[in-house]
């Protein structure tokens, strides 16, 4: 009856030591896909900035080429 009762109780610590394994597998996956994330909307938001410098680059130019005095350029 002891042995039945030990390996009842030892299958039991069993089963919690998987299931805490499992915890802390799945909070792994959880921080990995929250990191990849903030990974995703980090190279968003360099993507939207690189973006709009180039549209300000391109507007400064069109100002200089607007408001420069090139005798050759026809008016």
């Amino acid at each position: 009856m002891r042995k039945l009762v030990a390996i009842f109780f030892s299958a039991i610590l069993c089963l919690g030591c998987s299931a805490a394994a499992s915890t802390q597998t799945g909070n792994a996956n959880a921080q990995a896909r929250a990191a990849r994330k903030m990974e995703k909307k980090q190279l968003k938001a360099q993507k939207k900035y690189a973006k709009s410098q180039r549209k300000a680059q391109r507007k400064m130019e069109k100002f200089d080429r607007k408001h420069t005095h090139d005798p050759n350029r026809p008016r």
